[in-house]
């Protein structure tokens, strides 16, 4: 049974809140614009907005994270 929106976009959330405090380390932070379809769209703020790392941060370590832990989840886009 597939899984709703809603409750991706909990678990999604979710994940996101765990990575928070390293972001915040460093000075930037991530907000969850929307998911759809698999593909959940984020926007990197503060620091990690300009980082030239934020490709990295991106790809390696959110959406790693979300593909492990939310089934579903096919892609990591960010958004400006």
């Amino acid at each position: 049974m597939p899984q709703t929106t809603d409750n991706m976009y909990a678990q999604v959330n979710e994940v996101l809140e765990k990575l928070r405090p390293f972001l915040l380390r460093d000075g930037g932070d991530v907000e969850l614009v929307d998911v759809e379809d698999g593909i959940v769209k984020v926007r990197l703020m503060g620091a990690c907005g300009s980082c030239p790392s934020s490709t990295i941060t991106l790809k390696a370590g959110i959406e790693r994270a979300l593909l492990e832990e939310v089934p579903g989840v096919v892609e990591l886009e960010q958004v400006f």
